[in-house]
């Protein structure tokens, strides 16, 4: 037996907050707090660091989460600044980078769509942008979501025909396209339009995206009355009915006579989750709205939210001259000078208590509200896997609504496609839609896709139905493909296409992923909440689609076949449908069972029994 005295645990010593606060400085800076293990569970700012770090220890916590922080605090590490705003942008800084438990984390890394304009082209493109604004051109926006984006695009190109495609596309065109055929361009691809005349749409798609809409519309009266002056009844119409719409525009999207750009942003609290509601309004008018949800510990006062939020946000993305607020917040001009200094220009944060802004103030703290209430109410099963297909495909957004796309035909027969529809309270069958595929040779799969693909969403540019976030395409690469060219064809910007490939063993739970523009395989776990929604909505796709199949070629079975027959006319068929119920049961009659039939001779008899089982020498 040894004599050597047991090992004993490692003491940990007491953090003694007194003597740790007497030893730092008075000057502004940020502070971090760690637990024993040296985790950063919180960082704050502070004008005097002494001060406010001993404020924590001095006195008794003013909330719960305070005295749950402070009772695991195990050190404090601190960074003086030259000054208090330096202070607010390195603490913002820290929490993205640290996300500490205690601090309000708003968790948004995604950046934000725009409408990009080319700059270096004699027919410029308006197109969906994300990213670095490195290309040469104008940025319109920040949009709230890449949908905003392509509703505006889709609204751009009824009002001014400026084309929306690709330079590649543009410059392998001998025809015009699509966009073409249905008035959305005017075919500079081709030569239709003079450069001088598309410039003119391209100066009115700017002014309209920059809200000088009256200026439009009062250019567009002038050109209007000159028409009708020469007699230029065709053209002096096209411009009333461009000036309806735009008025029509104009109403809907103006905000109370708002013509500044500026955010609104609204927070509401509810059982411990906060939601921040943002609308997004630039030249005066409303681009649409979006919602957060920032990660809190507990009951938190909504102002505390705010102030957070507005310091993570808006040094991470670009802040508008005017943002209103919907509670006033602690380090008003503080704030107000770190965002200004951050963008380069005055950056106002305003109360809203009364008029306009108020109203909509209101309506954002509402929505923000709504949000709050949904969230809470759709803890399912579907909402969790639409959640976990966020993450995987790394979406800015909860996908709203998803297509799904599937062929089905038998050796090429009476090929149907599929389109089903889910949003995140399941399958909307009133937008399925299915397609009986023409002109494309039997067995072509991928033409069969592309014609679908096509055929559906030259509707939804039409105004007939809904954008998709997401669309998935049932195959492999090459349905893929013919399926991202379709959406090109009709310039359907900004959706995410995933192909669903049956997988080299092609057994169920087996399937390859593919997002287009992207390489290799989506690899998901077959427990994957993701791939389990995927796997619904192909299935759905897949049984709408072969239920279609079925019945197509029944139909056509049920009349070609017998029609075929020279002896048996009209009453006769319907005589043998009705004994027998249906082309399958009379196929599987012997020509003893047809002779049955009143008025069906025993020679008419074989001659139908011959044509259904392929024994004619016809």
């Amino acid at each position: 037996m040894s004599d050597a005295p047991a090992e004993q645990p490692r003491q940990v010593a007491a953090f003694d907050a007194r003597a740790a606060v007497r030893g730092l400085p008075t000057r502004p800076g940020v502070y971090r707090m760690l637990n024993v293990d040296g985790e950063v569970i919180y960082v704050g700012k502070a004008g005097n660091l002494r001060k406010r770090v001993g404020s924590y220890f001095g006195r008794r916590p003013a909330t719960p989460k305070v005295a749950a922080m402070v009772a695991q605090v195990g050190g404090i590490e601190v960074t003086v600044t030259r000054s208090e705003g330096e202070a607010l942008i390195l603490e913002n800084t820290l929490i993205k980078q640290l996300q500490p438990r205690y601090n309000v984390n708003l968790r948004d890394d995604k950046s934000y769509p725009y409408i990009y304009l080319q700059g270096d082209h004699d027919f410029p493109r308006l197109g969906f942008h994300r990213g670095a604004k490195s290309r040469k051109g104008r940025y319109f926006g920040p949009y709230p979501s890449a949908g905003a984006v392509r509703a505006s695009l889709h609204l751009l190109q009824r009002l001014f025909p400026v084309r929306q495609c690709t330079d590649t596309f543009y410059r392998s065109r001998t025809r015009p396209c699509l966009q073409y055929q249905i008035e959305r361009c005017t075919a500079p691809c081709v030569g239709y339009v003079s450069k001088a005349d598309y410039a003119e749409d391209v100066r009115h798609a700017v002014m309209f995206l920059g809200g000088r809409n009256q200026q439009v519309i009062e250019e567009l009266a002038r050109q209007m009355e000159a028409a009708s002056a020469a007699l230029e009844f065709e053209r002096a119409a096209a411009l009333r009915d461009k000036i309806t719409a735009l008025r029509r525009v104009q109403e809907q999207d103006q905000l109370d006579g708002a013509v500044q750009d500026m955010d609104v942003v609204a927070v509401s609290t509810l059982h411990g989750v906060a939601a921040v509601q943002v609308f997004f309004v630039r030249g005066g008018r409303n681009l649409g709205d979006r919602s957060f949800f920032p990660r809190t510990q507990g009951e938190i006062d909504p102002a505390t939210v705010l102030y957070a939020f507005l310091g993570q946000y808006y040094l991470a993305h670009e802040a508008p001259p005017i943002v209103v607020l919907s509670h006033d917040v602690e380090d008003h001009a503080l704030l107000e000078q770190a965002l200004s200094a951050h963008a380069g220009r005055k950056v106002r944060l305003q109360r809203a208590q009364r008029g306009r802004r108020a109203r909509w103030v209101k309506l954002a703290t509402t929505n923000a509200r709504l949000a709050l209430e949904r969230r809470a109410a759709t803890a399912s099963s579907l909402q969790r896997r639409f959640e976990s297909l966020q993450e995987v495909l790394g979406l800015e957004t909860l996908p709203q609504r998803i297509e799904c796309f599937d062929v089905s035909h038998t050796m090429g027969e009476e090929t149907v496609a599929s389109c089903v529809v889910f949003d995140v309270e399941g399958a909307v069958k009133s937008d399925y839609r299915r397609f009986n595929i023409r002109d494309v040779a039997a067995g072509d799969d991928y033409a069969a896709m592309a014609q679908a693909v096509e055929r559906r969403y030259a509707r939804v540019k039409a105004g007939e139905c809904k954008v998709p976030d997401l669309v998935l395409i049932d195959g492999g690469m090459g349905q893929l493909e013919r399926a991202a060219q379709a959406i090109e064809e009709v310039q359907l910007a900004g959706v995410m296409l995933v192909g669903v490939g049956k997988g080299v063993t092609r057994r169920p739970g087996a399937e390859t992923l593919r997002v287009h523009g992207r390489e290799g395989v989506l690899d998901l776990p077959p427990d994957s909440p993701a791939f389990h929604l995927i796997q619904q909505v192909r299935d759905e796709a897949h049984r709408f689609a072969i239920t279609g199949h079925r019945q197509r070629r029944a139909r056509k079975r049920s009349g070609s076949v017998l029609e075929s027959i020279p002896q048996l006319g009209p009453k006769r068929r319907r005589l043998l449908l009705t004994r027998f119920g249906g082309l399958q049961q009379i196929s599987r009659a012997s020509a003893e069972d047809l002779a049955q039939v009143p008025g069906i001779s025993r020679s008419l008899a074989q001659a139908v029994y011959d044509s259904l089982h392929g024994d004619s020498d016809a």
